[in-house]
């Protein structure tokens, strides 16, 4: 894959896993174990890098270490596959700050929210993404994540800068899954938006979400079992349901390991992050399963149910 030119279609299709960011016990970037997670990923024929999105905890990370991790990827890919760097932050001013570090650092594309803290009306949120655009010299991904900035993307309002040239791909992880339809349905049309690109966000439906026509699914789960998404994917793309339907069927039962965190005492954001970082490490890719602060790590206890849905899924 290319990317052509700036805000232009990013033509990103297949299987691009949101990168998880090891960190030493210190709470710094751990390169040598994130440069094996990024040969794990690339040795099982994924087609894209996702840096700094929600599973990569950038929310956590200072600039610092976003800067880093830009860095380190795409000098250590050097061009093998496209790198996209999340450029996620409350305001237009903040984001623009982000886009220009990562694109210096040398990110293929970035990936934008709609500004968060203050309630944004959607009126607001174009002119975000406008303005954005405007300043960028790579492509604009739209990400659509409700639960993190607390407003969802319109599809029309998506469309319409799919088709004024502002956006050239949606990675959605709304949970919203006729609303992804209607996307995907409309990018068909598009006149000014040939090659816009439509990603699901879901680690559970990317069988459906291809079947209506996705260019491809950035699931955190592909840190863990990347062959799985990527033999997933190819059965869609031959056309062998029944093939794409049993393996995603094994992807959700091995996705019940984001759950094995006590309720009463993390979040799900920290059951989630910590059960693919100690399924990382018992793997042998990376050398702590340390989470950012003020994250709640897993249990003992927690890590060995990780190490048995690794086990029943064939990966330990």
């Amino acid at each position: 894959m290319t990317f052509p030119a700036p805000n232009g279609p990013t033509g990103v299709s297949g299987v691009v896993p949101p990168v998880c960011t090891p960190l030493t016990p210190q709470g710094e970037v751990d390169v040598p174990s994130l440069l094996r997670l990024v040969d794990h990923l690339v040795e099982a024929g994924v087609h894209g890098l996702f840096v700094l999105g929600s599973t990569s905890e950038a929310a956590y990370l200072t600039d610092r270490q976003r800067r880093q991790v830009v860095q380190e990827v795409t000098g250590h890919v050097a061009g093998q596959l496209p790198v996209l760097a999340g450029a996620i932050d409350m305001t237009t001013p903040r984001v623009l700050d982000h886009v220009a570090a990562v694109t210096a650092a040398g990110a293929d594309a970035v990936v934008v929210t709609a500004p968060f803290y203050a309630r944004t009306h959607p009126a607001e949120i174009a002119r975000h993404f406008r303005l954005v655009a405007r300043r960028s010299t790579v492509p604009v991904i739209a990400y659509d994540i409700p639960v993190a900035v607390h407003s969802k993307l319109p599809a029309g309002l998506v469309l319409e800068l799919a088709r004024d040239g502002v956006l050239a791909g949606l990675k959605d992880s709304s949970g919203d899954l006729g609303g992804f339809r209607e996307v995907v349905t409309g990018a068909r049309g598009l006149t000014g938006g040939a090659g816009f690109s439509v990603l699901t966000g879901s680690e559970v439906v990317v069988d459906a979400a291809l079947a209506l026509g996705a260019d491809g699914a950035v699931p955190g789960l592909a840190n863990v079992d990347p062959h799985g998404y990527v033999r997933l994917y190819r059965l869609c793309r031959a056309g062998d349901w029944a093939g794409a339907r049993a393996e995603q069927e094994r992807l959700c039962a091995l996705f019940g390991m984001v759950g094995v965190g006590d309720p009463a005492r993390m979040g799900g954001g920290s059951s989630a992050i910590g059960a693919f970082k100690a399924a990382l490490h018992l793997r042998g890719i990376i050398t702590s399963p340390t989470t950012a602060a003020p994250q709640t790590p897993l249990s003992p206890p927690e890590t060995e149910q990780v190490g048995k849905y690794l086990a029943a899924a064939g990966l330990l």
